[in-house]
C-alpha cells in the first residue's frame, strides 16, 4: 500500500510573479528541413450548437479532456486559421517526461494542466499563450511508476489511466480529481494581493476503504490483495460525484455528506473517461457500453446495457482489448463508440433514451483498412456527424521507431435523420497516430496531429493540421518541431477562450495561434 510518508499530500506550491523559473524553457527540436507550413490559410465556416451545461462543471469547452461532459470534443472558440502563426513551447519537466496532458481553462482563460514526469503528476497554472507557471500542486506518485520500473516495461505506465488525468474543472473553477491513493480531491486556486497564485486543496475525500488500493509501490513491494486505481469522475446533472475503476467498479460520491455507494462489473475494464448529460451517465467497459443513474441512496443502477464485438485480443494502437474510445454523446438522442472487432472496428451509434422500444442500435459502421484498423480516442461529436481517426500501429512516444506502421485514415459519418443508418461523408488518407482531436465550431475545422518525413534527417516532423469538417479536405498544416520531444504521446489538442490551440506533447506543451490575435489581458 503506498505509503503517506513518501509524498506530500495537499502541498500547496506558490510562485512568485518576478521569479525565473516562471518564464517557459522551450522544447529542443531536432534538425527541421521539413516546411515551415503547407497549404493555405482557412475560411471560417462556423456552426451553430452545443451540448447543455452540466451546472456542476465549467462552461462547454472548459471543463475536461474532451471540452465538456458529453466528450463532444468540441470548443466554441475561434482556432487558428494558419494566418501567421505563431507558437511558444514549454518543457513540462527537467526529469524524463514533463506531457502537459490534460489542459481545462478558468474563467480569466488561464490554463490548469495536468503534467506528468517519471516521478509524479502535478498541476499546473499557466498564463495563455506565454505558458508563463503561475502555480504548481504535486500529487501522489502512481504506484505504475514504480512497477514500470522493477518490471522494466514500459507498458505498464502506457496502460494506466489513473492518477488525475480524467478530472473535470467545477463550477467554481476547482479541480475535480481521484488520486494514486484512492482519494477523490477538490483543489481551488486563488491569486493574493501581491499577484502571487497558489493551489489550495479544499475539500478530501477517502475512498480506499470502498476501493481496493493494495498495490505495489516503494512501500509494499510485495502486494497481497487487490490493486484497483479510480480512473475518472464526472457530476452528474444532480451533483453526485461518480467514479469508475481500471477493474470494473463504478460509484457515487455525495460531496455534501460524503456517502459512498459503488457496484462491481465483475470481470470488466474501465480504461476511458465516460459521458453524463441530464437523465443519466454513459460508461464502457472492454465489454459493453452502460446507461446508468443513481437510486434515491445514491447507489448506480443500470439502465441499460449494450454488448459489442471485443475482438479475439489487444491491438496496436489500444489500451486494452476492449473499445478505445470514451463515449461520446451527440444531441439529445444518441451515444457513439466503437468496438474492437478483429477486422475492422466499427463505429457504434445508439439510441440513448431510457425508454426506447426496439433495437437501439442504429448502425455498425466498418472503418479504416482490413487488419489495420484501430482507434484509443474519443470520436468528435457535433450535429448528426461524428469523426474518427486511426491510430492502428503506433505504440507510444519512448518506443515507437517503424513510422511506416502508422496506416492512418480519418472518416466522418453522418447519421440519417430517419435513423435508418449511417453514412461514411468523407474519409482522408492523413495520420494522426495518437491525438484526441478538436473541432471548432466557430470556424468547422477538426484540428489533428501528425507528422511527415523529413529529407536527410531521420527525426520525423510534427504539425498541428486542420481539416474542413464539411469535405474533409486538408486546409493546413503549422511545423512544430522534428524529434521526440513533439510527439504527443496520445495527449489532446485543447482550445482556449482566445482561440489559441495547445497540444500536449512527450515533454511539455505547445501553444500556436494566428498572428493576428493577441491573448486576453488577465
Amino acid at each position: 500500500m503506498i505509503k503517506k510518508g513518501f509524498f506530500l499530500v495537499g502541498a500547496s506550491f506558490l510562485i512568485s510573479g518576478c521569479s525565473p523559473t516562471q518564464q517557459p524553457e522551450s522544447l529542443q527540436t531536432a534538425e527541421l528541413t521539413a516546411p515551415a507550413f503547407i497549404g493555405s490559410p482557412a475560411t471560417p465556416k462556423p456552426f451553430e450548437g452545443k451540448p447543455a451545461d452540466n451546472l456542476f462543471m465549467a462552461p462547454h469547452s472548459k471543463s475536461t479532456m474532451h471540452s465538456d461532459g458529453y466528450n463532444s470534443d468540441v470548443h466554441s472558440a475561434m482556432g487558428p486559421l494558419g494566418i501567421d502563426p505563431q507558437m511558444t513551447t514549454r518543457s513540462g519537466s527537467k526529469l524524463p517526461g514533463g506531457m502537459c496532458a490534460t489542459i481545462t481553462f478558468d474563467q480569466q482563460g488561464q490554463l490548469v494542466a495536468l503534467c506528468a514526469s517519471m516521478v509524479g503528476f502535478e498541476l499546473q497554472l499557466l498564463s495563455p499563450q506565454s505558458l508563463e507557471l503561475l502555480a504548481r500542486y504535486k500529487l501522489p506518485s502512481r504506484p505504475s511508476s514504480f512497477q514500470a520500473l522493477v518490471k522494466r516495461d514500459r507498458d505498464v505506465i502506457m496502460s494506466d489511466t489513473s492518477g488525475g488525468a480524467y478530472y473535470y474543472l467545477d463550477d467554481k473553477d476547482r479541480v475535480v480529481l481521484a488520486d494514486s491513493t484512492q482519494t477523490i480531491v477538490r483543489v481551488g486556486h486563488s491569486q493574493d494581493e501581491q499577484g502571487n497564485w497558489s493551489f489550495n486543496l479544499e475539500d478530501s475525500w477517502d475512498l480506499s476503504q470502498d476501493v481496493p488500493n493494495d498495490c505495489m509501490d516503494w512501500g509494499n513491494w510485495f502486494p497481497s490483495g487487490e490493486c484497483d486505481p479510480i480512473t475518472a469522475v464526472m457530476p452528474d446533472h444532480n451533483g453526485l460525484i461518480w467514479w469508475v475503476t481500471r477493474f470494473g467498479r463504478v460509484g457515487t460520491l455525495n460531496p455534501d455528506n460524503g456517502e459512498i455507494k459503488g457496484i462491481h462489473l465483475a470481470n470488466e475494464e474501465i480504461q476511458n473517461g465516460f459521458s453524463v448529460d441530464q437523465n443519466a451517465v454513459y460508461i464502457v467497459s472492454d465489454h459493453a457500453t452502460y446507461s446508468m443513474k443513481a437510486d434515491a441512496d445514491g447507489s448506480p443502477k443500470t439502465i441499460w446495457r449494450e454488448t459489442y464485438d471485443r475482438g479475439s485480443s489487444r491491438k496496436v494502437g489500444s489500451i486494452n482489448q476492449g473499445s478505445g474510445t470514451t463515449p461520446t454523446l451527440i444531441g439529445d438522442k444518441y451515444i457513439t463508440v466503437t468496438d474492437n472487432a478483429d477486422e475492422k472496428i466499427n463505429l457504434l451509434v445508439y439510441r440513448r433514451e431510457a425508454d426506447f422500444k426496439g433495437d437501439r442500435l442504429i448502425c455498425s459502421v466498418p472503418l479504416f483498412t482490413a487488419g489495420k484498423s484501430s482507434t484509443d480516442n474519443s470520436m468528435i461529436g457535433y450535429g448528426r456527424s461524428i469523426i474518427i481517426e486511426n491510430n492502428f500501429g503506433y505504440t507510444n512516444a519512448m518506443e515507437h521507431k517503424d513510422w511506416s506502421t502508422v496506416t492512418g485514415g480519418i472518416s466522418k459519418i453522418d447519421v440519417r435523420e430517419d435513423e435508418s443508418g449511417c453514412d461514411v461523408a468523407w474519409t482522408s488518407s492523413e495520420k494522426a497516430p495518437s491525438v484526441v482531436p478538436k473541432l471548432s465550431s466557430a470556424n468547422g475545422l477538426a484540428y489533428f496531429y501528425t507528422f511527415e518525413a523529413q529529407e536527410g534527417t531521420n527525426e520525423m516532423a510534427w504539425y498541428l493540421m486542420a481539416l474542413d469538417a464539411e469535405t474533409g479536405e486538408t486546409a493546413f498544416k503549422i511545423r512544430t518541431g522534428a524529434g521526440q520531444q513533439f510527439d504527443n504521446n496520445w495527449a489532446p489538442i485543447s482550445i482556449g477562450p482566445d482561440g489559441t490551440a495547445y497540444i500536449g506533447t512527450l515533454n511539455g506543451i505547445l501553444a500556436i495561434w494566428d498572428g493576428n490575435r493577441q491573448s486576453p489581458k488577465l
